[in-house]
């Protein structure tokens, strides 16, 4: 089946024009192709990036993500059709490693944006999920690249929990924005430390009714915990704001403040070199990424796990053992293989 090629693909310069042309059919077969494991896709995938890749990073990349229940599509659907008013194109993109079967909850959200959804200049589209974050994380950010390349200056990368996709969006974005909801209890435990310390903005979000009073004193709790945290590298102070995505208040000032944040990190030079660092990883992260598909591709470890994990089981040979056996011989088969 890998080297099974499908009959409907287009030639990499058919891709490549359409894309460049903003052809929004044409960049969802191509984002197909990113996301594809065949191996004929693979060649393909990379010819068609390398060659969009000079029309690609004139975007400003917002990572949005948020506790369960806090409205991130109600938000993006609100902040979305703004930015569209604003004269912008915005492509939102999800990132979901955890589910196999969904490929993330913006399968379900985009039903829920119909307004965004019908807009030409929006393009939603869910990210391939892959048996590791390290996949998805790739394949999310060449999905950005070919939208950057479309035509679209605002991309929205939404993740679906707060837990280790948040760290993998952060690694490929140029500003964090975190939801929170107000009067769900103890809201500063209940998100890990490590989120909020990415953050460049924290959102109260439903701010309405009710719940004014409540967020108010939500956005007092967050802005005080920012201060404890070290300073940004960015040179940048997280600010703390409310909003109603559902009765669109509050939108203008966080575009506002992602405004501010840019021109700050343009000037001193962080949004560069953000940019650059990010690569790198990138590049070290596919590497790592091939390594494993290379390894656990192999035929013959393959057929030696079942009989190491039999071993570990009846407590034969230790974990360790059995790992440094395995890479010994997978050494062997590399060795074979180049000879």
């Amino acid at each position: 089946m890998k080297h099974y090629k499908p009959k409907n693909r287009l030639s990499a310069q058919a891709y490549i024009d359409g894309v460049l042309k903003g052809d929004r059919m044409v960049l969802s077969r191509a984002i197909t192709v990113i996301e594809s494991n065949l191996e004929s896709d693979k060649a393909l995938a990379k010819e068609i990036i390398q060659n969009i890749l000079p029309a690609s990073g004139n975007s400003m990349r917002i990572g949005v993500t948020g506790v369960p229940g806090v409205g991130k599509s109600t938000f993006i659907e609100a902040f979305g059709k703004y930015l569209i008013s604003q004269g912008h194109k915005a492509a939102i993109l999800s990132i979901d490693p955890s589910s196999q079967r969904s490929k993330g909850s913006i399968l379900g959200d985009k039903t829920r944006m119909e307004e965004l959804s019908g807009m030409e200049a929006a393009y939603i589209r869910p990210s391939a999920s892959g048996e590791t974050l390290g996949g998805v994380a790739n394949k999310t950010a060449e999905s950005m690249l070919l939208c950057e390349a479309a035509g679209y200056d605002i991309i929205l990368i939404e993740t679906v929990g707060v837990g280790q996709s948040e760290t993998a969006v952060h690694g490929m974005t140029d500003f964090f924005l975190l939801l929170m909801l107000a009067g769900a209890g103890d809201e500063l435990q209940g998100i890990k430390k490590g989120i909020m310390e990415m953050a460049d903005m924290v959102v109260i979000n439903k701010a309405d009714g009710d719940n004014v009073k409540q967020s108010d004193r939500a956005r007092l709790q967050y802005q005080n915990a920012l201060h404890l945290f070290p300073p940004s590298e960015s040179g940048w102070t997280p600010t703390v704001t409310k909003a109603s995505a559902l009765h669109n208040t509050g939108i203008a000032t966080i575009w506002e403040n992602i405004l501010s944040y840019k021109e700050l990190v343009v000037g001193n030079g962080y949004f560069v070199e953000n940019r650059n660092q990010q690569r790198i990883q990138w590049m070290y992260d596919t590497i790592n990424e091939e390594l494993k598909q290379l390894f656990y591709g192999s035929e013959t470890i393959a057929k030696q796990l079942p009989r190491l994990e039999a071993q570990i089981m009846a407590s034969q040979i230790s974990p360790v053992k059995a790992a440094e056996d395995m890479i010994a011989k997978f050494k062997e088969v590399l060795s074979f293989e180049t000879n």
